[in-house]
């Protein structure tokens, strides 16, 4: 199988950051310059985004593939919505490899069967959509049209970045790495014994209660929510979320929870 491309900057411990739907490892902006400071910033596009666009894997593999990714010895994972689904399952997967994990506008899966499934038909429907009609600039319009977008300002939504995938690509995403086929996590939390911070937009709510519970379930979990943000927290608030983060980083490199 081959690999997630990936862009390397900085020197350092390895931070890794797997990024949201339609975007890619290039859509960190001012967040990543901020939070990498001191660091190798492992910047990866997520299978069917980027340069990754061909690669068409499920959550279970392609958290692999991160893993393999963040490089030989144990490294930080940073997931973003999509990619913090990634970051669940590599943790999970490979525990040994992932030394912290930070989620943003994360959850541990849909748990109601019935609820899953319609997620996973709107996922579809939308796939279908998006294949048969292939332009990638009024999908990303209609995308960042949803209610959880609202706050977030379109001259810091990497409108141009977006536009580097492909219909197929972000089709491939939505059938095997949705939300609705991410199996529920939510019994498994207590398996992370690494330190993990979760991150959510005061705006949010969904996620910021999400987040709260997700944190509460591991045995070293914190959480932080972000004042005047929504869902996508680190493009609204970066300056705000990298200083939670690095904050976060140095307080557990120290020997906290």
């Amino acid at each position: 199988m081959a690999s997630l491309h990936a862009e390397s900057t900085g020197q350092g411990p390895i931070l890794a950051l797997a990024h949201g739907f339609t975007q890619t490892g290039g859509l960190w902006g001012r967040f990543g310059q901020l939070v990498g400071r001191g660091r190798r910033v492992v910047s990866v596009d997520l299978p069917g985004h980027g340069g990754s666009a061909e690669i068409r894997v499920d959550l279970v593999q392609g958290a692999a593939l991160l893993v393999e990714a963040g490089g030989a010895g144990p490294f930080d994972l940073l997931g973003y919505s999509l990619g913090a689904r990634f970051a669940l399952h590599a943790a999970l997967g490979a525990p040994e490899r992932v030394a912290r994990l930070i989620l943003i506008s994360g959850t541990a899966g849909i748990e109601a069967d019935d609820a899953r499934a319609e997620r996973r038909r709107r996922d579809e429907d939308t796939a279908t959509r998006l294949e048969a009609e292939p332009d990638v600039d009024a999908f990303v319009a209609s995308w960042l049209a949803a209610p959880m977008f609202a706050t977030l300002r379109a001259g810091h939504a990497g409108i141009e970045e977006r536009r580097r995938n492909t219909p197929a690509g972000l089709a491939s995403s939505l059938r095997l790495a949705g939300a609705g086929t991410q199996a529920p996590l939510w019994g498994r939390l207590d398996e992370l014994t690494m330190p993990v911070l979760v991150v959510a937009g005061a705006t949010d709510p969904r996620y910021a209660a999400v987040g709260s519970r997700l944190a509460r379930g591991v045995a070293h979990g914190a959480f932080a929510l972000v004042p005047g943000a929504g869902h996508a927290v680190h493009m609204e608030q970066p300056e705000v979320t990298a200083a939670i983060v690095r904050s976060w980083l140095t307080a557990t490199e120290a020997g906290g929870d």
